[in-house]
């Protein structure tokens, strides 16, 4: 399919290599304007993909970071209390009734737009990631169900803002809990694992200037080796490229396993996952 194909393309361009399952998933987002949930081990390119999309797009990119404890005056709203209070106290002789005084307190005047109210309230398209949602709580996720269905949102004290454009969405998650059902039907579902070597291949050969195509062969067999073993953390995409930017900097043109043992603090961060790889590759 030739749109397919341009997406590819266009993902390429933008420094994300792009397979033809989540090429065809952002075509179909985009043609159905449908959220995409993007779900897979932590380091695997999910945030990346959006950052990617929104430059190909060439628009501004809206990012909601999750963590437990998030809630709506963080994501979605707040009132600009100090300033409510500056105007009741200028109006106070006035002779005002109540209700036009709270008609103009809670106006949009006095309204702090946070990272999801800016998305639809923008006055341009936008692409808007909420990052890690497998982070919040259920009250949050069912916080984004109008959103994420009908791209708008209710605010008790001023009503409901609809979208002036429909941003394009993407959530991702590292799996940690289970979604809820609503927050998942409401999404188109990519699944990103870690690359087939030939795939990682391309990507650090895209990322790295310079980078052989002989130390690509042996830094991603390496890192697949590594991938096998039962460790805490896996090496993610980003740690394998600055592994591949150290081992130049090292001016490293092999990959031996006294190499591999020298640098493993660039793509392992836990000291039990290090003294495991190093005990392997020594019996090597």
């Amino acid at each position: 399919m030739e749109e397919i194909k341009l997406i590819k393309e266009e993902m390429y361009r933008a420094g994300y290599i792009c397979d033809d399952g989540s090429a065809t998933v952002l075509f179909l987002a985009e043609q159905l304007h449908k959220p995409i949930l993007v779900e897979g081990p932590a380091g695997v390119g999910k945030t990346s993909i959006a950052q990617a999309f929104a430059r190909t797009k060439e628009l501004p990119l809206i990012r909601l970071q999750c963590y437990e404890g998030i809630d709506e005056t963080r994501a979605l709203y707040e009132w600009n209390y100090k300033k409510q209070l500056l105007h009741i106290q200028a109006v106070a002789n006035q002779n005002l009734d109540v209700s036009e005084v709270e008609k103009d307190i809670f106006s949009e005047d006095f309204l702090l737009s946070r990272p999801l109210l800016q998305a639809i309230t923008s006055a341009g398209r936008t692409c808007l990631l909420i990052d890690e949602i497998d982070k919040v709580d259920f009250e949050f996720e069912a916080m984004l169900l109008e959103l994420l269905s009908e791209f708008q949102v209710t605010l008790p004290e001023f009503g409901t803002v609809q979208a002036h454009h429909i941003p394009f969405v993407f959530l991702t998650s590292n799996a940690t809990r289970e979604l809820s059902e609503a927050l998942k039907r409401r999404c188109l579902y990519l699944y990103l694992d870690f690359p087939r070597a030939e795939i990682e291949k391309m990507i650090l050969e895209l990322k790295v200037p310079h980078l052989s195509h002989n130390l690509s062969s042996q830094l991603v067999e390496a890192l697949h080796q590594i991938r096998q073993m039962n460790l805490r953390k896996q090496p993610s995409i980003a740690e394998s490229i600055d592994w591949a930017f150290s081992l130049l900097a090292m001016g490293k043109e092999d990959i031996s396993p006294d190499v591999i043992m020298e640098t493993l603090n660039v793509i392992l961060k836990y000291q039990e996952d290090i003294n495991q790889v190093r005990t392997s590759f020594a019996k090597a």
